[in-house]
This record gives structure tokens, sequence and C-alpha cells, in this order.
């Protein structure tokens, strides 16, 4: 199968051109054999385009703008559906093809059938179980540490507690103690 994009070589719009150049560059970029059909030129590819974007893909003046892009005859979408599929890591889907192995979008395609059809392969299962352990493990390991600044240690025992109670009434009873000197005994002392 071969991607078609219709593309305007002599487009006198910047965004046209940036939009079929992003386009272009990705399918090249991902070795995706594609053919360029420009419109501009070659008035069988512009009337076929044309004929060839279903009715609620076209603009409201009917006319649908480069780049339009088609796996053989079956229409993938414009631009914006192209750039949807890129930012969701579904191109491939996009264009009617499969995704590459251990890429980004055949892991989603295989997640997206395993919820699908409720099944979950046997490496999938082993995977699920050293990952339920390292989760224990982990679990284990911040119930032992202790507790950080900004965080209370809820375990604490009675004697502690009773301890800390020692101290602040220690504390107390020193500041009870210690009465301040006032500027009328301040006086008394200078004359003696």
């Amino acid at each position: 199968m071969v991607i078609k994009v219709f593309l305007a070589t002599s487009s006198g719009s910047t965004a046209i051109k940036k939009k079929q150049q992003d386009v272009v560059g990705f399918l090249e970029a991902n070795g995706i054999d594609h053919e360029q059909l420009d419109i501009a030129c070659n008035e069988d590819n512009r009337m076929w385009m044309r004929e060839n974007v279903p009715g609620e893909k076209k603009p409201t003046n009917g006319i649908p703008l480069p780049p339009q892009i088609f796996n053989d005859q079956s229409y993938c979408g414009d631009y914006e559906t192209f750039f949807d599929a890129k930012e969701q890591n579904q191109v491939f889907a996009f264009l009617g093809l499969a995704p590459p192995p251990g890429s980004k979008e055949a892991q989603l395609a295989e997640k997206a059938h395993i919820l699908q059809n409720g099944n979950v392969p046997l490496e999938e299962h082993k995977s699920t179980d050293l990952n339920h352990e390292e989760e224990e493990i982990a679990d284990k390991d911040e119930d032992e540490q202790p507790a950080t600044e900004g965080e209370t240690d809820l375990h604490v025992s009675e004697d502690e507690e009773e301890e800390e109670l020692n101290i602040e009434d220690d504390e107390e009873a020193l500041e009870d103690e210690e009465e301040p000197i006032t500027e009328d005994e301040d006086e008394t002392e200078e004359d003696s």
C-alpha cells in the first residue's frame, strides 16, 4: 500500500507549505512509502483529490486544501487529523498501516487489543506478578523508613510521650524561676 499525499508545490500560503512539509517530513523520517501528487501542476490530481475527499471533510466552500492524505484509494484525512494522530502516537493507525514492532503505537495497539478481548498474554501475567511483588517490597520499605523533616512519626511510644511532657514541664518551671528584673529593682541595685 502506498500513501498518497496531495500537495500544491506552488502554493503562496506559508501555512500550507509548512503543513505539507510536516506530513512529508514525518513520512520520510519514518521510512513510510509514499507518493507526492501535485495538484497545482496536474489537473487530474486536483480533480481526483476533490472527488475523493468525503463531503463531511470538505470545507464550507467545498474545495479541500492540501495536504490531503490517502492510503491508495482510501481517504485518511487532512493535516488537522494527521496532526491529532501524531500527537496521540497513532499515525500508523491513521494511515491504515501496521505500526512497526516495538514502537509506542504498537504498544498502545497491543494494550487496546488486550482491553477489548480481556485476554492478557502469559508474558504480561508474569510481569504483573513481578510488579505486585515489587510494590509490596516498596511498601514494606516505606513503613520501615524513619520520619523525615515535615513528616510526623505516628509510632510514638508512651515512654517517649511522657518524656516529652516532662521536658515541657521543666521548661515551664525554669521560666517561672527566672523573673525579669524591672526598672525599679534595677535602680535600687545601683543605689546600694
